[in-house]
């Protein structure tokens, strides 16, 4: 299914457009990443309706993207595996997230380690898409940050404690999927603009 919606939209580009082999490598990716996440999504969103934790997924979700769209991280290289792993964090973790109760003195420790993880390690991009220029990783190295500070702030100041578990526990799966080791451990290329400024440099 992924395949003929990739291949028919390409198509439908090519024909209607004129773009450069490196354009439409571009456009793909993001047609394929689109594919992705709305199928992803319904898998998940159904998952969680019948487990009766939908809301509570809708917000892990939307508290969770907002550190990632700055920090980035790592991508499956393979639809199975983005899918599985998908599933336990957005579904295990907003369960998780119910039921886990730290007091305001382990929440400061754990958000101080992951405020310090991701300012060290963001943005983290992928060989496909390498964050090249110096100003945008900077940028985004110290929004990340700040989203970070503030999401500690929140999860310490909140009352409810599903919403504190939310900011904390993003913080967790965000630091894991920007973190070198765990590229090693899925054998993907770490700090891909370097490579990617060294093929390119004249």
């Amino acid at each position: 299914m992924k395949k003929i919606i990739v291949d028919k939209t390409m198509e439908l580009i090519k024909e209607n457009g004129n773009y450069s082999d490196e354009k439409l490598a571009e456009i793909k990716y993001g047609i394929e990443g689109l594919y992705l996440t709305f199928s992803k999504l319904i898998i998940i969103g159904l998952l969680a309706y019948f487990l009766g934790i939908f809301k509570e997924v809708i917000i892990f979700l939307l508290i969770y993207n907002v550190i990632r769209t700055t920090s980035f991280g790592l991508h499956a290289t393979k639809s199975w595996i983005c899918l599985l792993s998908s599933t336990i964090i957005f579904i295990g973790f907003p369960i998780l997230c119910q039921y886990l109760v730290l007091n305001n003195n382990v929440k400061l420790i754990l958000g101080l380690i992951f405020i310090l993880f991701i300012y060290k390690n963001s943005p983290a991009d992928t060989y496909k898409r390498p964050i090249v220029n110096a100003k945008r990783r900077l940028f985004f190295k110290y929004s990340s940050t700040f989203i970070a500070i503030i999401f500690v702030y929140c999860s310490i100041l909140l009352n409810n404690n599903f919403i504190c578990n939310c900011f904390l526990l993003s913080l967790l799966v965000q630091s894991f999927m920007i973190a070198p080791t765990v590229y090693k451990i899925f054998k993907l290329p770490y700090n891909n603009y370097i490579t990617y400024l060294a093929n390119n440099s004249i």
